[in-house]
This record gives C-alpha cells, structure tokens and sequence, in this order.
C-alpha cells in the first residue's frame, strides 16, 4: 500500500494523518471541500465532493487505500446525514471498486454501538445499538464495508473511534474510557494502511486507557499498540466533578443518548 488516499483531510484527524503520514508512503492524496493549503513534497492535494461519484472516481484513480474520514462528523438532521454519510459513504466505496482500489480504512465511529448499558464491557462483535441518526450512518457504513469485502474482494478496516480531540487530551470524565491520543490514532491508521492482509475488521479507536469499556483484542494482529492513558488526566479531569446527563451516565454513547431522547431507560437491557 504505497499510494493512499485519505478523504475529509482538513478535519481534526485528517490533519493529524497529514503531518503523520509525510515522509512514509510515495504519494498521499488528500481530499477535502475545505481548502488544505500548498501540497508538501509526496503530496497531492484534491478538492472533491464525496457527493459527487465522478469526482470520487477521479480521485481514486491509482490509488491502493482510501482512509474514509469525510462527511458529517457529528450528530445532525437527516438532510445532512443521509446525502453525506450514506449516499457520500456509497460513492467512496463504489469509486473505489471501479477503480481498482485494494483496501478501504473507514472512520466508524463508538455511536454505532452507544446504546450498550456502560457497565458492560464490549468487544468489536457486539450487535449494532446506534443512538443518533449520525451513529446508525456509522452502522450503515460498517456493513457496507462487509459488503465490500465479501462481495468484491475489497480489504476493509472499520474503525470504531472513541473521543478525538485537539487540543491533545481528554477534557471530561467519560474521555478517561475513551479517549484516543494523535500519536495512537496515527499508528492505528498506519497499521490498518500497513498490515500485510485482512479481509475484514472491526476495531476501536481507542488508547490504552485504564478505565477503557471497550475489549480491542481484536486490534493486536495488526501490530496497534497504543502508546498512551487518558489516566494521567484523571485526578484533574475528575476534581472537576462528573457533569454527565443521568441518561448519558448509563450508555456506551454518552452525551449522544439523551439527545431527543424520549424512552425508558429502564427498557434497554
């Protein structure tokens, strides 16, 4: 895997990937609707829509990975979700396999799976329990990655990332179970770009932290070994007292769960 092509390159991680990845493969293409500035020496810089198929097409053209971060990055109206993170999410996919793509990293997200009860400790083959319109395109795009890979032979990573956040550090006291530091989530991705073969996976984007509720066994034949603990943060993040929802308290999900919500809680087993 020596040409990649990572989409939605000038959010938060897309940038971290950039300054991570220079210097490692021979090209790194990097898209986005939002400016990125000047391409560096191995860089090449695109601006595409993933609403657009042809457009994708082009830009996977002699490409060996796409890293899939573009799209709505939070939870937002079905007009928003559908035409980015399930019609946007199809054409990458399917450019890809027109264009002879041999691998598909995709950013899923831990809200696919936020309405797990937060006592229980989970690994990567848990039923899909989404708790936004944002966690079910995150589903959606897990199975269609399975597609992919069973269908037409694509290797494909999905990746369950927990909290990202710049500046570099989790700031409240459910980011100590699932924070993910820079440097790990560059690693994370360069051993999903790197490993030698894989049909399909499913892994969370998470560092080694301490109070972690997520079992990422399935992360280590890829050679991930995160780097840092959010629990050098704890003593200060948890002086500032736990100001999670009742109902947020409860779920995988966190301050995603009482959004519009309208239930028992009681009721979710």
């Amino acid at each position: 895997m020596t040409r990649i092509l990572i989409t939605g390159a000038a959010g938060q991680i897309g940038k971290a990937l950039r300054e991570g990845f220079r210097g490692s493969y021979p090209l790194l293409r990097l898209l986005d609707v939002t400016p990125l500035g000047a391409a560096a020496s191995g860089e090449e810089v695109v601006s595409a829509d993933i609403r657009d198929i042809a457009a994708m097409e082009g830009a996977t053209a002699g490409i060996d990975c796409v890293v899939h971060l573009a799209g709505q990055s939070t939870e937002a109206g079905w007009d928003k979700v559908l035409p980015l993170n399930i019609e946007g999410c199809y054409n990458v996919f399917e450019a890809a396999r027109r264009s002879g793509v041999k691998r598909i990293v995709f950013a899923s997200s831990n809200h696919a799976i936020g309405f797990h009860r937060r006592e229980r400790f989970i690994d990567n083959a848990v039923l899909p329990r989404p708790d936004t319109r944002y966690g079910v395109s995150k589903v959606f795009g897990e199975a269609l990655g399975r597609l992919y890979a069973d269908k037409y032979g694509l290797s494909v990573a999905c990746l369950r990332i927990g909290s990202f956040v710049t500046p570099d550090r989790p700031t409240d006291a459910r980011q100590l179970l699932t924070w993910i530091s820079h440097r790990d989530m560059v690693q994370l991705m360069r051993r999903c770009i790197d490993h030698p073969h894989y049909h399909f996976v499913v892994v969370y984007g998470v560092s080694n932290n301490l109070r972690s509720r997520w079992d990422n066994t399935n992360a280590k034949f890829l050679g991930y070994r995160p780097q840092d603990d959010s629990e050098k943060f704890a003593a200060e993040i948890l002086a500032q007292g736990n100001k999670e929802n009742e109902i947020a308290a409860q779920f995988h999900g966190g301050f995603y769960t009482p959004m519009e919500f309208a239930g028992d809680p009681d009721a979710i087993e």
